[in-house]
């Protein structure tokens, strides 16, 4: 079996764009994710393991992150539509223990390479998503909440990077699986796994933290099926994992424009329901920077005519490294929790 060696230079030669601000604004409204129609015959994975053996080591990835404890990452959401390429960028770290997570996200540069908007930072933990820096009028030393089982896509995409946790519990829907072979990924050999899994599955089986917002992606998205690449080391963990969503909406009268997406994005920050806005990857004016306007004039997406489908893919890769480091996470206070109505970005 022929080994092929990745390096950070040919990542960095991987086609781009990505998800930013309202980028996927009211493209939840029915929403589709499809993956590959022809299924993958499974190759044998190297010590004469079988295709089920392989689905297994996918299906068990997200309990070996557990027993790993925490790691550091680095996240990208991509997309490229209408002839626009943007990404979403994050570094951070995982408890994957106490499923709580940290991130920075750097969101794109406009036309001239100027920060349209400062980094954002995220706290991940079960069934919520905290947002600073968020912009639309909230105070920066303050936070936003948002609950993540109350999102159409269950936070896969909307908030700009999908929880590294979800991303491997995502994969115990896993289907069809080839193995690709054998790679060096940051110096370390790892196995690469193609395939499809179902957010449905994944939602039925998955642990108790994760179940609700991938229960309510299964609702969100009408056809359940992933494509996925898939990276586990010799001790079965996680290294780095690709999901290829396509989401497709009806188009309104108003290009952009949010229905369910913005109306369940809005959740209860500190008590107080916040307004269809308070999203930060979907909903009518749930972005950040450019994004946000783009949300509302429909730019980043397939215009069309009024009742026309439009389709937008999104690529969203997590990458797992240096096992064991430090991931201290601590939640805001409720008195740091912004409980005030969230305004537009749009100017």
């Amino acid at each position: 079996m022929e080994i092929q060696r990745r390096t950070g230079g040919a990542r960095a030669r991987r086609t781009a764009a990505a998800v930013t601000g309202g980028l996927l604004a009211g493209l939840m409204v029915t929403a589709t994710v499809t993956g590959c129609s022809s299924e993958t015959v499974a190759d044998e994975r190297p010590g004469g393991e079988s295709r089920a053996a392989a689905v297994a080591a996918l299906h068990r990835a997200a309990d070996v992150l557990v027993r790993s404890g925490s790691s550091r990452v680095r996240t990208t959401m991509e997309t490229a539509t209408g002839g626009t390429r943007v990404s979403i960028r994050g570094t951070g770290a995982y408890d994957f223990v106490r499923r709580m997570g940290r991130l920075r996200l750097v969101l794109p540069k406009d036309a001239m390479g100027t920060a349209e908007h400062e980094p954002i930072t995220e706290l991940l933990a079960s069934g919520a998503l905290f947002m600073r820096n968020r912009g639309a009028g909230i105070p920066p030393d303050k936070w936003v909440r948002v609950d993540t089982a109350g999102i159409p896509d269950g936070n896969l995409v909307t908030g700009g990077a999908t929880d590294p946790l979800a991303a491997a519990e995502l994969l115990r829907g896993a289907r069809s699986v080839s193995l690709v072979g054998e790679e060096g990924l940051d110096g370390t050999l790892v196995w690469h796994y193609r395939g499809t899994t179902d957010i449905g599955r994944a939602a039925r089986v998955a642990s108790p933290g994760v179940r609700g917002p991938l229960a309510a992606a299964a609702r969100g998205f009408t056809e359940h099926a992933v494509r996925f690449d898939a990276y586990l080391d010799r001790q079965g963990r996680l290294r780095e994992v690709r999901h290829h969503f396509t989401v497709t909406s009806e188009a309104s009268g108003q290009s952009g424009q949010s229905g369910q997406s913005g109306q369940h994005g809005g959740t209860e920050s500190g008590g107080t329901e916040n307004s269809t806005e308070s999203g930060t990857g979907t909903g009518t004016e749930s972005g950040t920077g450019r994004g946000a306007r783009a949300g509302r004039s429909g730019r980043g997406s397939t215009p069309g005519p009024q009742g026309a489908r439009r389709t937008l893919g999104v690529a969203s890769t997590t990458e797992l490294y240096d096992f064991g480091a430090p991931a201290a996470i601590t939640l805001p206070e409720s008195s740091d929790i912004y409980t005030g109505r969230v305004e537009s970005t749009q100017t």
